[in-house]
Protein backbone atom coordinates (compact mmCIF):
# COMPACT_ATOMS: atom_id res chain seq x y z
CA UNK A 1 0.00 0.00 0.00
CA UNK A 2 1.04 3.58 -0.62
CA UNK A 3 2.13 6.21 2.11
CA UNK A 4 -0.97 8.27 0.61
CA UNK A 5 -3.37 5.46 0.81
CA UNK A 6 -2.50 4.72 4.30
CA UNK A 7 -3.05 8.39 5.50
CA UNK A 8 -6.41 7.92 4.09
CA UNK A 9 -7.12 5.76 5.71
CA UNK A 10 -6.13 6.83 8.98
CA UNK A 11 -7.21 10.03 8.46
CA UNK A 12 -11.01 8.77 7.68
CA UNK A 13 -10.98 6.29 10.69
CA UNK A 14 -9.32 8.63 13.49
CA UNK A 15 -10.03 12.45 11.76
CA UNK A 16 -7.34 14.75 10.24
CA UNK A 17 -5.15 15.54 13.56
CA UNK A 18 -4.01 11.76 14.62
CA UNK A 19 -1.36 11.73 11.86
CA UNK A 20 0.60 14.09 9.44
CA UNK A 21 1.28 12.71 5.94
CA UNK A 22 4.72 13.15 6.11
CA UNK A 23 4.72 10.77 9.46
CA UNK A 24 2.80 7.81 7.83
CA UNK A 25 5.62 8.47 5.01
CA UNK A 26 8.57 7.70 7.30
CA UNK A 27 7.16 4.90 8.53
CA UNK A 28 5.98 3.23 5.52
CA UNK A 29 9.62 4.19 4.90
CA UNK A 30 11.00 2.21 8.22
CA UNK A 31 9.13 -0.83 7.55
CA UNK A 32 10.08 -1.06 3.81
CA UNK A 33 13.63 -0.99 5.17
CA UNK A 34 13.02 -4.06 7.81
CA UNK A 35 11.40 -2.74 10.40
CA UNK A 36 9.07 -5.11 12.39
CA UNK A 37 7.29 -3.39 14.89
CA UNK A 38 6.22 0.24 16.51
CA UNK A 39 7.70 0.30 19.35
CA UNK A 40 10.79 2.40 20.64
CA UNK A 41 14.03 0.47 20.10
CA UNK A 42 16.89 0.24 22.92
CA UNK A 43 19.42 2.94 22.88
CA UNK A 44 21.81 4.39 24.81
CA UNK A 45 20.98 7.54 26.82
CA UNK A 46 23.78 10.07 27.12
CA UNK A 47 25.08 10.03 30.75
CA UNK A 48 23.76 12.45 32.71
CA UNK A 49 25.67 15.88 33.93
CA UNK A 50 23.98 15.86 37.22
CA UNK A 51 26.00 14.10 40.10
CA UNK A 52 24.50 13.72 43.86
CA UNK A 53 27.44 16.50 44.81
CA UNK A 54 26.51 19.02 42.15
CA UNK A 55 22.41 17.99 43.24
CA UNK A 56 23.95 18.71 47.54
CA UNK A 57 25.47 21.68 46.23
CA UNK A 58 22.54 22.90 44.17
CA UNK A 59 20.29 21.96 47.41
CA UNK A 60 22.78 23.55 49.98
CA UNK A 61 22.53 27.21 47.82
CA UNK A 62 18.35 26.60 48.16
CA UNK A 63 18.42 26.03 51.18
CA UNK A 64 21.02 29.53 51.83
CA UNK A 65 18.15 31.71 50.15
CA UNK A 66 14.88 30.37 49.12
CA UNK A 67 13.36 33.34 47.08
CA UNK A 68 16.16 32.53 44.21
CA UNK A 69 15.65 32.47 40.87
CA UNK A 70 16.56 29.68 38.15
CA UNK A 71 18.31 32.37 36.65
CA UNK A 72 20.48 33.46 39.68
CA UNK A 73 20.94 30.10 40.44
CA UNK A 74 22.49 29.25 37.59
CA UNK A 75 24.83 32.00 37.81
CA UNK A 76 26.26 30.18 40.67
CA UNK A 77 26.90 27.29 38.59
CA UNK A 78 28.54 28.66 35.66
CA UNK A 79 29.09 25.18 34.13
CA UNK A 80 25.26 24.13 34.06
CA UNK A 81 22.80 25.30 31.92
CA UNK A 82 19.77 27.07 33.43
CA UNK A 83 17.60 23.81 32.18
CA UNK A 84 19.73 21.46 34.23
CA UNK A 85 20.07 23.91 37.20
CA UNK A 86 15.76 23.84 36.76
CA UNK A 87 15.89 19.88 36.30
CA UNK A 88 17.64 19.76 39.23
CA UNK A 89 15.53 22.04 41.61
CA UNK A 90 12.10 20.39 40.01
CA UNK A 91 12.76 17.31 39.72
CA UNK A 92 15.58 15.84 41.91
CA UNK A 93 15.20 17.98 44.80
CA UNK A 94 11.16 18.45 44.35
CA UNK A 95 11.00 21.75 44.91
CA UNK A 96 7.92 23.82 43.39
CA UNK A 97 7.37 27.60 43.55
CA UNK A 98 4.84 29.01 45.83
CA UNK A 99 4.68 32.72 45.56
CA UNK A 100 7.73 33.80 45.69
CA UNK A 101 9.43 31.55 47.36
CA UNK A 102 10.82 28.13 46.55
CA UNK A 103 9.68 25.41 49.11
CA UNK A 104 9.65 20.88 49.02
CA UNK A 105 6.50 19.60 47.12
CA UNK A 106 6.56 17.10 50.00
CA UNK A 107 5.23 17.65 53.52
CA UNK A 108 7.29 15.91 56.42
CA UNK A 109 5.30 14.19 59.00
CA UNK A 110 6.46 16.79 61.78
CA UNK A 111 4.55 19.41 59.08
CA UNK A 112 1.63 16.89 59.09
CA UNK A 113 1.13 16.70 62.99
CA UNK A 114 1.94 20.85 63.67
CA UNK A 115 -1.19 21.07 61.19
CA UNK A 116 -3.51 18.71 62.56
CA UNK A 117 -2.57 20.12 66.13
CA UNK A 118 -3.43 23.45 64.60
CA UNK A 119 -6.58 22.55 62.92
CA UNK A 120 -7.77 20.84 65.99
CA UNK A 121 -6.93 23.49 68.78
CA UNK A 122 -8.85 25.89 66.32
CA UNK A 123 -11.76 23.78 65.81
CA UNK A 124 -12.00 23.18 69.60
CA UNK A 125 -11.88 27.27 69.86
CA UNK A 126 -14.61 27.51 67.30
CA UNK A 127 -16.67 24.82 69.58
CA UNK A 128 -16.12 26.97 72.73
CA UNK A 129 -17.14 30.05 71.34
CA UNK A 130 -20.45 28.36 69.64
CA UNK A 131 -21.31 26.93 72.59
Amino acid sequence: MSAAYIHRQITEVYGKETMSGSKVRKWVRKFKNGRTNVYDVERSDRPSVITADLRQGVETKILENKRFTITTLSLEFPDLSRWVVYKIVTKDLNFKKLCSRWIPRLITAEDKEKRFSISLSLSLSLDFLIH
